[in-house]
């Protein structure tokens, strides 16, 4: 049975390595998407890597992910910070939720330092910078074993 892995990121990340390169980095979105492609291979994850900047789409890819009992690990940026719908439907699935920040969210300015969306998740990973994608997809795999054990 192939495990099936969302990998779903939020807005603005589409202008990753671009948009505050000094915050962000310089790796892009498409960077991302190899090394997401490359670990997800190694741990034998069918991968869906997906951005949005629509509130909506990010609620359909995460129903999708429900009906396809697919772990999920978010970046859900912007979202994180006051989007009921997202954190609702995060709270529908019944698979490991990992949820990445690029930045130490924890050491950033007010607006940006608590994550509504962190309530559904199993595990957080913020302030690794994009590597902080290989570690949520290790730990969506670990999660991922320890439920089936």
């Amino acid at each position: 049975m192939t495990r099936k892995l969302f990998v779903l990121n939020g807005p603005n990340l589409n202008m990753l390595g671009q948009r505050q390169p000094e915050l962000y980095g310089s790796a892009s979105l498409a960077d991302v998407r190899a090394d997401c492609t490359r670990v997800s291979g190694e741990l034998g994850f069918d991968l869906f890597f997906q951005q949005t900047n629509a509130e909506h789409q990010m609620v359909e890819w995460l129903h999708d992910a429900y009906r396809e009992k697919a772990a999920v690990v978010i970046n859900p940026a912007g979202f994180s910070f006051g989007s009921v719908p997202v954190l609702d439907a995060l709270l529908i699935l019944n698979t490991p939720i990992v949820e990445i920040h690029i930045t130490n969210i924890h050491a950033r300015d007010e607006a940006h330092r608590h994550s509504l969306t962190s309530t559904a998740a199993r595990a957080v990973i913020a302030g690794a910078g994009v590597f902080g994608y290989e570690l949520a997809i290790r730990a969506a795999d670990r999660l991922t074993t320890v439920a089936t054990a």
